[in-house]
């Protein structure tokens, strides 16, 4: 009787969650979905969704307490995060589709893999790993909480970004990143922060059949190559695709040529 309650609990909340999620539904032909970082709106997928939605139905959620989702109540584990994903895609009627995740949404969608791989087409995990507590990151996870508590989140979400870019904030789309965190709460910041530093994928990577592209910037100052060498050397069907002169936002620095990969990766 209580395992029964806990599952009508679980459920309950997470048909709550999924009252007003936002989401992009663009284009035509099979579907790629995208699934942005911390501190990220399905805005940050602007320069894809322009260009790849020539060639490909694309598809962007904004994740609970994120972007344009920010009035939904966010959680605080990655697996719910990607079983929100996929109740989305299942409330869309999407069955079948090429996945990619960003950053956090890197986790997310080795998750997503985890629980329906056999949905997904094609995998690419981008500028991510698998192990969410980051080793090598410009800070530990548990340093940018405290931090979070101490500054607020307006100053985080103005200091953490500019590291995403070589050039900082004087980056071309760096604006991308402040439209994305425009109305994001603390409790969001905060709960994703704690759902990052809990999760591990990394013992699931050899049971990933999917064919994955990796994709890293070799000036990448949350994951070093250490963590995308671990996918591309577990993960059996994998290669990696390393882009020169860029940090963690390849898809904001060179557009025009992380577009041109992933088109060509996919066809």
């Amino acid at each position: 009787m209580i395992f029964v309650l806990i599952i009508w609990v679980y459920n309950y909340i997470l048909n709550t969650i999924m009252q007003d999620i936002y989401i992009d539904d663009i284009g035509t032909g099979f579907p790629l979905v995208l699934v942005h970082g911390y501190l990220g709106s399905s805005e940050m997928w602007t320069l894809q969704k322009k260009y790849l939605s020539k060639y490909f139905r694309i598809v962007v959620p904004a994740l609970p307490g994120f972007g344009e989702s920010h009035n939904i109540k966010p959680v605080d584990s990655i697996n719910a995060m990607a079983k929100t994903v996929l109740q989305c895609l299942d409330d869309n009627k999407i069955n079948q589709f090429h996945l990619m995740g960003h950053s956090m949404g890197g986790m997310i969608v080795q998750e997503m893999v985890k629980i329906l791989g056999d949905r997904i087409n094609k995998l690419i995990c981008f500028a991510t790993g698998s192990i969410g507590d980051i080793p090598g990151r410009f800070e530990p996870i548990d340093v940018t909480m405290e931090r979070l508590k101490k500054d607020g989140i307006k100053k985080t979400a103005s200091r953490v970004p500019k590291k995403w870019f070589v050039e900082g904030d004087q980056a071309k789309y760096y604006y991308l990143c402040e439209n994305a965190v425009k109305n994001i709460s603390l409790e969001a910041a905060e709960k994703a922060l704690i759902a990052m530093k809990n999760w591990k994928g990394i013992d699931n990577l050899k049971n990933i059949k999917n064919e994955t592209l990796i994709i890293w910037g070799d000036k990448d100052v949350s994951y070093n190559f250490d963590q995308v060498d671990i996918l591309n050397k577990n993960i059996p069907n994998s290669k990696i695709e390393i882009f020169n002169g860029c940090s963690h936002n390849v898809h904001l620095e060179v557009p025009e040529k992380f577009n041109n990969v992933i088109k060509d990766f996919l066809k």
